[in-house]
Parts: C-alpha cells; structure tokens; sequence
C-alpha cells in the first residue's frame, strides 16, 4: 500500500460496528478503536513503503526491535496546540475563514484552561474541519503541512522534548508520535524531527482525495491507547518495554498501555497521577502557573489573532 493509498479505509469497517452486543462496548468506545487501528494500518503501511532506510540514523546504532516510545505532541513535543498552528497557516492561505479559525481557537483555550473537553466542542470542530478538507487532493494538503511546520511550528518544539525522543533514537528504537492531528499533518511533523512516524486521525480519501469522513473517529483518549497497542503488535514491540510522554491527563489510557510512563509539562490532573504512581515527571515551561493558565491561552488567543491580521492583511492586498 503506497502513496495516498494509505489514508483509504472505508465504509467496510465503520459498517461493521453495526449489530453489536447492546451489552457489549459502547458506540464511541467502538469508534475509537476502529480510530486506533485505522492509525496503526496507515502509520505501519507508511512505514513500509519508506522502507528500513527512510530514516537511518547518522552514526551507526544496534537496534532495540523490542522497545519504543510515544510521544504526545501538543504541550508535549510541540508548545500550543498543532492543530490550531495547521489552521493558522490554512487561514493565511484562505483554507479556512477568520471566523472558524477564531471558533478552534476559543475551543482550545477552554480546553487549556480548564483541562476538559465539551463533546460539543468536539463534534462542531471535527465537522468544521471535516466541511473544508473534503474534496482537496491528499498531496496538496501534505504539501501545505511541510511549509506550514517550517513557518509556524519548527521554533514551537520544546527543545527539552526533543532531547528525551533523541536518547530513545540513540538507543535504537523506534520513536512515534501519537496525537488527535490529521495522520497526514501529524507524519510531517515526524518527517522533520526525523522520528519514525506518527499516529493520528485518519481521514478517508478515495482517488487521492478526502472524502470528508473520519475512519473511526478522532484519535483521543481510548483510541491513542488503541493504536498503540495496534503498532506494538505489527512491529513486534514488547509494551512493557516501550514509554509512553504526554502532558494530559486525557492521555492516561496510553500512559499506562507501556511499560514506563513518563509525564511532560503536566496539567494538573496528570501532575497528581504521575505523583501517586511514582511516573517521571519534565517541565520545561518557565513559570509554572504561567504556563499552566497564562500561556497556553496566550498561545491560543496568539494563533486566533495572527491568522486574522494575515487573512485582513490579504484582504487588503486584494
């Protein structure tokens, strides 16, 4: 499976969560590990049609076959939100209107500030996305993510983050990222930080176009958990020898899905499982209360207020 084939899934394997046990899992609970294991086909199949070569390393290292890591990327890897970053760049291109832009933006800064998220909020937002995704051609928008990452996100990873996927890399595992941004965004971001590939969201595409459908649902939660443990299987990982990174207590299912569970820029609530469960914890924000309320609403409010002056900028180019 190669090329833009790798985000095609279908209606085959949503139709069969129909029929089920009513005492069995519920219906977002199937969702999200059809989600995972979407995740872990197209990642796998990337990963196979790069090849072993894809990303050798610069001096030779022994491979660990047997451990990896995971890491979060929002607050973990990468400072802010990467979906709002993709959608400022989107609306500085006309992708997307101010006014959807500022809408992802007021949804993550309630998110940021209260560490909880409104399924309200999530289902307008993932049909937002969905409505200005369909139709456009899968290599147009990995072609926009490539520059959008240079533009917006390249001098927003956390150097300390970095650093902790750089001695897995060193040791000769293999470092993913695992995140609810499209599959096809969030493999850039892995393609740039020369990690090995990432799992995320996968929006269907037939003929080398988004069909505006999810396969599954949003990569979050239980489904981040699920597509780990999809990959340990088809790469032949020993979980308990994997680690797991995240800043979320949203995350929990992942963290302890792994052997080791490490906690990076913790909100609050995950500060205290890390605490109870004697998890490493990094903080690499300065200001800890700052970085807690102050600056992930900043970030936010910035992303709202930059895609805006670019767009009003064009305008008035226009």
């Amino acid at each position: 499976m190669t090329g833009s084939r790798v985000f095609e899934s279908g209606r085959r394997r949503i139709g069969r969560l129909n029929g089920r046990n009513p005492l069995g899992p519920t219906p977002s609970a199937l969702r999200q590990n059809e989600a995972g294991e979407a995740s872990a086909d197209a990642a796998h199949a990337l990963l196979v049609a790069e090849g072993p070569g894809a990303l050798a390393p610069l001096a030779p290292v022994t491979p660990d076959l047997t451990a990896a890591a995971f890491f979060d990327v929002d607050n973990t890897m990468v400072q802010g939100a990467s979906i709002i970053h993709f959608a400022r760049g989107l609306a500085a291109r006309k992708y997307i209107a101010v006014s959807d832009m500022a809408q992802f933006g007021w949804q993550q800064i309630k998110f940021r500030v209260t560490g909880k998220e409104s399924s309200e909020d999530v289902a307008s937002g993932k049909e937002k996305a969905l409505s200005f995704i369909a139709g456009r051609e899968t290599e147009e928008f990995s072609s926009l993510g490539e520059d959008i990452y240079d533009e917006v996100i390249a001098d927003k990873v956390w150097a300390g983050t970095m650093a902790l996927a750089q001695a897995h890399l060193d040791a000769g595992q293999q470092v993913w990222l695992v995140t609810a941004t499209p599959l096809i965004l969030a493999q850039v971001i892995a393609k740039r930080l020369g990690l090995t590939g990432a799992l995320g969201t996968v929006v269907e595409s037939e003929d080398g176009k988004f069909t505006g459908r999810l396969v599954g649902d949003i990569l979050h939660g239980l489904g981040k958990a699920h597509a780990v443990r999809a990959l340990a299987v088809r790469e032949g990982f020993d979980l308990k020898r994997c680690t797991a990174y995240s800043d979320s207590h949203n995350d929990v299912p992942m963290l302890t899905a792994v052997g080791t569970a490490v906690a990076v820029n913790p909100d609050a609530d995950l500060r205290e499982v890390a605490r109870n469960r004697g998890w490493e914890i990094h903080d690499f924000r300065t200001g800890r209360k700052a970085a807690k309320i102050g600056v992930p609403t900043a970030l936010a409010l910035g992303a709202v207020g930059g895609a805006a002056a670019a767009v009003l900028s064009r305008r008035q180019e226009d």
